[in-house]
Formats: structure tokens, C-alpha cells, sequence
């Protein structure tokens, strides 16, 4: 198995232990590998030939999210910044040590996590920002009617 199906299989596995389930044509699955599948399904469409390093960002973009629910911050807009800050640090650093377990550079991992926790968007990165917009993407098609 390659580095990047390692890591895509631990991002995956974290994902199944959402026990939060959507309902799909052939039967439930964990809600945040569905949020997975979707980001990369968007990302196939917007770039297609994308690196491995901005998949596995992409593929991580809500990793273990269930364990920090928004209640657990004010129900402020500041709650909600802080909230959301504080799951990108804590998503990044989860999804680094997959990386380098799965046999990536410490460079490698880092860029990774910078993409996940969006350092660069401001700044005009383009892989920040393709994530950015897949994630947008997702929420348009996944959330967005939920409100």
C-alpha cells in the first residue's frame, strides 16, 4: 500500500467512528466519511489532477469534528470563530501525525496541515483556496437546506 493510501485509510477510519450516520442509497454510513467522500468528489470535478498532499487535506477537512460539538463554545459569533479555530488546529495536528506515520516528510505533513487549518487563504494560496472552495461547494450541496 502506498503512503497515500495509508494515510487516506487512517483519515477514513477516524471518519467511521462518527457515530452520527447519513442515510445513502445502500444504507447508512458515518456522517463525516460522507462530508469525506463528498470533498472528494468535488475536488475530482474543480481539479482533477490535484496533488496527494491537497486530497489528504481535503479528505481531512472535518476529521474527528464530532468530538468538539459547537455547544461546547459560547453560542456567540466570537464562540463560533473560536470554535472553528480551534477544530482546524486540532484537525491539522491530527491529520500531520497520519501523515508522517504513513511515511510522509514532516514538510509534507505540515503542508498538509496548513491547507487544513486554511494559514494561507488570505494569503492567495491556491491549494487553501481549492479546498476552501470544495468545502463551500459541500456545504451548498450537503447543508445548506438544512438551515
Amino acid at each position: 500500500m502506498s503512503k497515500y493510501e495509508t494515510a487516506l485509510s487512517k483519515i477514513d477510519a477516524a471518519h467511521s467512528e462518527d457515530p452520527r450516520q447519513h442515510e445513502t442509497p445502500t444504507g447508512p454510513i458515518p456522517y463525516e466519511l460522507h462530508y469525506a467522500q463528498k470533498m472528494t468528489n468535488y475536488l475530482e470535478t474543480l481539479k482533477p489532477h490535484a496533488d496527494e498532499l491537497l486530497r489528504l487535506a481535503i479528505r481531512a477537512q472535518h476529521l474527528r469534528r464530532w468530538e468538539v460539538p459547537r455547544d461546547s463554545y459560547p453560542m456567540t459569533k466570537i464562540g463560533y470563530h473560536s470554535w472553528r479555530g480551534g477544530l482546524q488546529r486540532r484537525q491539522a495536528e491530527i491529520v500531520k501525525g497520519i501523515c508522517v506515520e504513513s511515511g510522509y516528510t514532516v514538510e509534507e505533513a505540515e503542508r498538509v496541515g496548513e491547507m487544513v487549518k486554511k494559514t494561507d487563504l488570505k494569503k492567495g494560496d491556491a491549494d487553501t483556496q481549492t479546498l476552501e472552495d470544495v468545502a463551500c461547494l459541500v456545504f451548498l450541496d450537503d447543508q445548506f437546506d438544512r438551515r
